[in-house]
């Protein structure tokens, strides 16, 4: 497993061991979704398992505080949207923006930033985020509890790199954005395919 974080902190981090604490593998549970029926023009709810997204794939996820805040809006899902086919020409085979929002509010983020590669997976009650060891407070911005922004490969529900912002705590006073920029990791991807 390979670990793209600034030096500093990963020499502080290793001598705490914190390292060892992310898991080596996706945690087992269950998004609640909101999908449409085309025949009876409804939605509905379709509970879809970490299985059902990981396995047998390799997947590129990503994680970020808050649907239709300012940096994940204007920057980070969109050149994840632009940069996505370069992504599956080096193998990936999904990308899933994961985030501690609602169904309804994933749903029309993903309508409002026109999407047609990367699918937003809502992680409403923070299970998914809190098990990948990156879930923070953000009292500090009338948030409560969201994701550090975070990005992880993912091969047949086994992570095989991350990439983690700076200065993960709770309620950081800045946010972060290098290590999960859509072009740094696309670049780290290349360098080792």
């Amino acid at each position: 497993m390979t670990i793209y974080c600034t030096e500093h902190e990963r020499d502080q981090y290793e001598e705490k061991g914190y390292w060892r604490s992310l898991p080596d593998m996706v945690p087992s549970v269950v998004f609640k979704t909101r999908a449409y029926d085309e025949e009876t023009e409804e939605f509905y709810w379709l509970d879809v398992s970490t299985w059902d997204v990981f396995a047998g794939e390799r997947v590129l996820i990503f994680s970020l505080p808050g649907a239709f805040t300012p940096t994940c809006s204007t920057y980070q899902l969109p050149d994840f949207e632009n940069l996505a086919p370069e992504f599956f020409e080096l193998g990936i085979d999904s990308i899933y923006c994961v985030t501690v929002n609602d169904a309804f509010v994933t749903n029309a983020w993903a309508r409002a930033n026109n999407l047609e590669h990367i699918q937003v997976m809502p992680d409403g009650s923070g299970k998914f985020t809190e098990e990948m060891q990156m879930i923070v407070d953000k009292d500090n911005l009338g948030f409560g509890r969201r994701s550090w922004r975070y990005a992880a490969v993912v091969d047949n529900g086994h992570i095989v790199d991350w990439f983690i912002e700076e200065g993960r705590e709770d309620n950081h006073d800045k946010d972060p954005y290098m290590f999960t920029a859509p072009a740094f990791i696309l670049n780290k991807l290349r360098e080792n395919s």
